[in-house]
């Protein structure tokens, strides 16, 4: 397997290919790291450059999404960027009004109340040529990467962006949605195949413009019992994957390692795992080996340290690295928090985590 994969815009060659590598499940050098929302408000650069602009104003700016994808790399030794942009650029490319209220999260003016309310969706077969500006930005961002690591693309997968296209925004229970699935499964079935025919192109298309990885985000797949789960997320979790790869593989293109994060979806690791991802990405509420008993050696792990162990002392941060590296092993895997960023974070401990990875990663390859 070409772990730089195809060149096709005539991209700069690939300089530091760990995290490709690991995720292909190859051997490497150090373990590779990147962090979740590590283009973020944590950041005073990130804060500055997004003041004077509307959030989904600078989603649509391809040259503001490539600084801000850069930010972190300035700063850090990451071994992956991931393009600036967010899940609900699908749902407004359906034709969804959806604004980000500050301090409160993403809201829908007018979500989803009815069954008639499908109808109101455009045609998933336009979601990619409305997305436009994410392929830009990825170009233009893989360009100024100038080859130093490989860029990921991303999106939510169906069953997270249902949630929010019903709820209207965040919600701690997801109880409308989950009323759709309980007393209109056919409706929610429909919904799901829309979401599911958009993101294939929109997927392929970032992996067209540049994109050398993928991450499809279920952030609510907690709120789904393994049966839900397994009825309403998980079939169009595969059906991502497969019809992805298939068609990248009929425009001739690489394949791209694809990895799945399921938050809170510990109880389907084994199905996640055989769900046609190479990496399945976990959140600290499990224990990495028994994940890696649960998931077998087929397919590389990412995550999962604690997003708050970063408020800890940078001494104990060096510690939480090497436990969790010796928990999860040398190989088959990627260094990551086990959720976002949060605003509040001190890039001095984003550091220390960056630093403690690729330190302590190289120390446990010579024992």
């Amino acid at each position: 397997m070409e772990a730089n994969g195809s060149r096709p815009q005539g991209f700069p060659e690939l300089k530091n290919d760990t995290f490709l590598r690991a995720a292909w499940g190859e051997e490497t050098d150090y373990t590779p790291v990147w962090c979740m929302r590590q283009a973020g408000r944590y950041l005073p650069e990130f804060r500055e450059a997004r003041a004077a602009q509307d959030f989904f104003s600078t989603c649509r700016s391809p040259e503001t999404c490539c600084e801000l994808t850069l930010q972190p790399l300035h700063r850090f030794p990451l071994d992956a960027a991931i393009i600036f942009s967010d899940i609900l650029v699908v749902p407004q490319a359906l034709g969804m009004e959806v604004t980000m209220v500050p301090g409160k999260g993403p809201s829908f003016p007018e979500p989803l109340r009815e069954e008639r309310d499908l109808e109101r969706l455009q045609d998933p077969a336009t979601v990619a040529s409305e997305l436009a500006y994410v392929f830009q930005a990825i170009t233009l961002t893989r360009q100024r990467l100038a080859g130093r690591v490989p860029l990921i693309g991303f999106a939510g997968a169906p069953w997270t962006l249902m949630t929010y296209m019903i709820e209207g925004g965040s919600s701690s229970t997801m109880a409308q949605a989950k009323r759709w699935l309980y007393q209109r499964p056919k409706a929610s079935h429909q919904l799901l195949r829309i979401l599911t025919d958009a993101l294939v192109p929109y997927l392929v298309g970032q992996v067209v413009a540049g994109a050398q990885a993928l991450q499809l985000f279920e952030s609510h797949a907690g709120h789904l019992g393994p049966q839900l789960f397994n009825k309403f997320a998980l079939p169009y979790i595969r059906e991502v994957a497969k019809r992805v790869k298939a068609r990248l593989q009929e425009a001739g293109l690489a394949p791209v390692p694809m990895i799945i994060f399921a938050k809170d979806g510990h109880f389907a690791l084994e199905e996640l795992a055989q769900a046609g991802y190479e990496v399945v990405g976990l959140d600290w509420t499990v224990t990495p080996e028994k994940a890696r008993e649960r998931v077998g050696k087929s397919v590389t792990l990412q995550g999962n340290l604690d997003p708050c162990a970063l408020y800890a002392s940078e001494e104990e941060i060096g510690r939480l690295v090497q436990q969790m590296l010796d928990d999860f092993g040398p190989q088959r895997y990627i260094a990551n928090l086990g959720h976002g960023l949060y605003p509040d974070m001190d890039p001095e401990h984003v550091g220390a985590f960056v630093d403690a990875v690729h330190k302590y990663s190289r120390v446990l390859r010579r024992k």
